[in-house]
């Protein structure tokens, strides 16, 4: 059953690609409206952030589609690279944004440079998932995630402006996790394809 919030994200969607199509002022002001109710509803199941995050999404425009986060999974033996968000003080895969013109290979490869210091070859698109289903934090962008196995091609651990910590940890012995960014379970599943080259690419 959908949440209150899940409704929240679909009326956003709704008025984003309500106002990229529609030209009547009368029907835009509707459409405005129903984003205002939107952000209402959000605040009411997030209050912490409904509001900043309705305002990120006032910037977007055009036909409302699913954002893209890209995540890389680098392991040696049994530990895994994490980087520690400058935001939140935890810990995740290295990732972010896909940015447009770069391929989704090439995306990660840049996150994982930018984030660590190591340079990367992405060697398995191992899981695409979608981050309403997988026990994330709630958010009001609708987003896709790419998770990529990848090994360390060069580079060395370095900080970067949006990360205060680059290391390897025991699968078994993981750091506190940015969970809107990365899982536990999401980690363990890209170590089962890091040994298993085989499995069959994930997907929601």
């Amino acid at each position: 059953m959908p949440s209150t919030f899940d409704f929240a994200r679909r009326l956003l969607a709704i008025s984003q690609t309500g106002l990229h199509y529609c030209k009547e002022e009368y029907e835009r002001e509707r459409y405005r409206e129903v984003a205002e109710i939107a952000a209402q509803l959000a605040a009411a199941t997030a209050p912490d952030d409904a509001y900043k995050i309705a305002a990120l999404w006032a910037a977007e425009e055009g036909y409302a589609t699913p954002k893209v986060d890209v995540r890389g999974a680098i392991f040696r033996g049994d530990t895994v690279l994490l980087v520690r968000e400058r935001v939140d003080g935890k810990w995740t895969l290295p990732g972010g944004w896909a940015d447009v013109n770069d391929t989704p290979s090439f995306a990660v490869e840049k996150e994982i440079e930018q984030e660590s210091g190591y340079t990367a070859r992405a060697v398995k698109l191992a899981a695409v998932y979608d981050r309403n289903k997988h026990n994330h934090p709630a958010f009001i962008f609708h987003i896709w995630k790419m998770f990529f196995v990848c090994e360390i091609t060069g580079g060395s651990p370095r900080e970067s402006y949006e990360t205060t910590g680059v290391d390897f940890f025991a699968i078994e012995a993981l750091p506190e996790l940015s969970t809107g960014r990365v899982t536990e379970a999401q980690i363990r599943r890209m170590y089962d394809h890091h040994l298993n080259r085989a499995l069959a690419t994930e997907f929601d």
